[in-house]
């Protein structure tokens, strides 16, 4: 049986807005064909990228994707005013100094794509560009800093659903005050939606803890002063409010066409 393929035209909203001076314009980095793919999978792939694409357009955002299962290389370039990197597949042990080989209940490991996104998120990083990651892509920035992800979350009940029932679930995670995400959707207690089996282990030095859920597990990290943000939920699930995930592209997208320096704004989050 053939694998299940995602295409550009299945994600890419059909009023994507042209690129101009004065309207932010993003680059998206994903995978959109990672191993392991299955027909569920591409299903929820589709559907996430798709609501998130459309948000930057209804939002009057360009974007551009790139693709890091494509054929050939990507280049590495900072071309754009902000870098949004959505979920997809486990990130590779061995790029945060676990073993060379896959962990236990591993999912649609590619190392290359891995080494290439870390790439591209270092060069906005150093470029002083916004950068903003759910799922796989905060847990991406946690590493790009030097941090570590938990490999399998054995507990997961409050992460994801049991065999058998819907992978996604509502889950609710504690918002630190002083944050950059407080400041977005507010701090204290939220309901989000859920389905990982890995999260940010240690946080790195440079990042402080934006969010965590009831049993500790790490939910959002952001720099204390860069405009840099992960989130380990799927706001862009509608099967639960968008609001948060309009809210968060709206703060990602004002950073994006702000002049490229440290904010100094919000304080330090929770350790």
């Amino acid at each position: 049986m053939n694998s299940p393929v995602v295409l550009r035209t299945e994600v890419e909203p059909s009023d994507t807005r042209i690129r101009e001076p004065g309207r932010p314009h993003i680059a998206v980095l994903l995978s959109l064909n990672f191993p392991d793919l299955t027909a569920p999978v591409a299903a929820l792939h589709r559907r996430f990228t798709r609501i998130a694409l459309a948000a930057l357009a209804e939002l009057d955002a360009s974007f551009e994707l790139v693709d890091t299962s494509e054929p050939g290389s990507v280049d590495v370039v900072v071309d754009a005013d902000g870098l949004l990197v959505l979920g997809g597949g486990d990130i590779a042990a061995v790029c945060y100094g676990g073993p060379d080989g896959p962990l236990p209940n591993s999912y649609g490991v590619d190392e290359q794509a891995d080494r290439v996104s870390l790439r591209m998120i270092r060069a906005y990083i150093d470029a002083n560009r916004p950068v903003l990651g759910i799922c796989r892509g905060s847990q991406l920035i946690n590493v790009c800093y030097g941090g570590t992800i938990i490999g399998d979350i054995t507990d997961y009940q409050l992460h994801r659903g049991r065999p058998g029932e819907h992978l996604f679930i509502d889950e609710k995670v504690e918002v630190a005050p002083e944050t950059r995400l407080a400041a977005i959707l507010g701090a204290g207690p939220i309901v989000v939606r859920s389905g990982h089996h890995q999260a940010v282990d240690d946080v790195a030095d440079e990042l402080v803890v934006a969010a965590r859920a009831l049993d500790g597990v790490v939910e959002g990290v952001e720099h204390p002063t860069d405009w840099v943000l992960g989130v380990q939920f799927h706001p862009e699930d509608d099967d639960g409010p968008l609001a948060p995930l309009y809210k968060l592209f709206a703060g990602f997208l004002a950073a994006s066409v702000a002049p490229s320096a440290p904010t100094n704004q919000p304080g330090l989050g929770a350790q």
